[in-house]
């Protein structure tokens, strides 16, 4: 691609290129080759069908989510690869039930449900796990993304770029347009951004990172358009925090958003925050108070990034009984953070370093990886966690 040497995968449906397929399916609908569904829901769909071009093949007319869960939940996959798939294809259905109005298990995906990005969505999220597993990535970061310019054609018609899916996904994202007038980022893209929790450039406020870069790779996209590489770039490599002696602890701005209950259940409380969680809440806590008329009562807190606030607040409206939501811009200090993996008789486990004015202050092990461990190896929780920071302690000695 413009002269970059990259990879290129190709996902086979019966035999033949799985895009050609998909490419085939949106001819027919701007040929008006096909028949919209009657479903009562006001939201037709296309239905299947069958045509020659030269080889005999059947087109399905997209998944529902429920569909898709189902496969993904039997995929012989990690369980982190499957969690990774699942959140992806989760945002996907809330960003769509919200750009069409309807809830997220009645979203009927058409290009995404299609095979080759479901295979897209599940071979990045087994990537990602092995990465993590097996070369120690513990977090993801990305530059400003680049949604590009001009119109998509889907099974809903002609949209503009970003489409709509795509541009609910990256709110509160840092985004530019360059280069040819095509889609250069696709909701499965956003939602894989998500779902792995990428830190993006100039999103957060924080400092900006050193990267010391160790091993960089390309993959290539289906087109190739003159003088522009439609390559994604991968680098892996370590960060290094950039001090600052005058000011030992860094400093970002976050989003309390603040509502108190006395008539949800505790499992309606849970899920709220553990759906909070997953919509990128920066943290999300319950704390028992006394209301009026001295009703018991729980007070909610969700704190999360600029910008990011719209949808975490919609979630609480939606999941809670509450009539109204706080809101207030906080500033706080906060410890320069770094994860470290070491090698243990359980495997390796990510240990969370936090630094202040170049010193160590704390060490914790990832709870997920003790987790993963404990259950891999039948031993208590307690006893991974105890090696895990006796090794990462030998490797502070190692060094100094």
């Amino acid at each position: 691609r413009s002269g970059i040497r990259a990879v290129k995968v190709d996902v086979l449906d019966d035999g033949q290129a799985a895009e050609i397929v998909q490419d085939e399916k949106l001819h027919h609908r701007e040929h008006g080759e096909h028949r919209e569904d009657e479903r009562g829901d006001g939201h037709g769909h296309s239905h299947a069908h069958e045509h020659d071009h030269g080889h005999a093949h059947t087109h399905e007319h997209g998944r529902r989510w429920a569909e898709i869960r189902e496969l993904i939940g039997k995929a012989a996959i990690p369980a982190a690869a499957r969690e990774t798939a699942l959140r992806a294809f989760a945002l996907l259905a809330e960003a769509e039930g919200k750009v069409h109005g309807i809830p997220p298990e009645q979203v009927h995906f058409h290009e995404v449900g299609a095979v080759d990005t479901i295979a897209d969505i599940v071979c990045g999220a087994v990537g990602a796990a092995w990465l993590a597993s097996e070369m120690g990535v513990g977090e993801w970061r990305a530059s400003a993304v680049n949604v590009g310019s001009g119109f998509v054609q889907c099974a809903h018609g002609r949209m503009p770029v970003p489409a709509p899916a795509t541009a609910e996904l990256l709110r509160g994202v840092p985004v530019y347009a360059e280069g040819p007038a095509v889609e250069m980022t696709t909701p499965t893209g956003a939602a894989l951004l998500r779902a792995l929790g990428c830190r993006l450039d100039g999103a957060d406020g924080r400092k900006p990172e050193t990267l010391v870069a160790g091993r960089v790779g390309y993959g290539a996209g289906g087109r190739d358009p003159k003088g522009f590489a439609n390559v994604l770039r991968l680098v892996l490599g370590d960060a290094v925090a950039r001090g600052d002696a005058a000011e030992p602890f860094g400093r970002d701005r976050v989003v309390v958003l603040e509502c108190a209950v006395d008539d949800a259940t505790p499992q309606v409380v849970a899920y709220a925050l553990e759906r909070a969680l997953e919509q990128g809440a920066l943290d999300a806590m319950a704390a028992p108070v006394t209301m009026k008329k001295g009703r018991p009562g729980m007070l909610l807190t969700v704190l999360c990034r600029e910008g990011e606030e719209e949808a975490l607040r919609e979630l609480l409206f939606r999941e809670t009984t509450t009539l109204g939501i706080r809101r207030r811009v906080e500033e706080r200090a906060v410890l320069e953070r770094e994860l470290v993996t070491v090698e243990t008789e359980y495997g390796r486990v990510r240990v969370k370093v936090a630094r202040g004015g170049g010193e160590v202050l704390n060490a914790m092990p990832e709870y997920e990886d003790c987790r993963r461990a404990a259950r891999e190896h039948g031993v208590p929780l307690r006893a991974v966690m105890e090696v895990a920071v006796a090794a990462y302690g030998e490797r502070r000695k190692a060094k100094a």
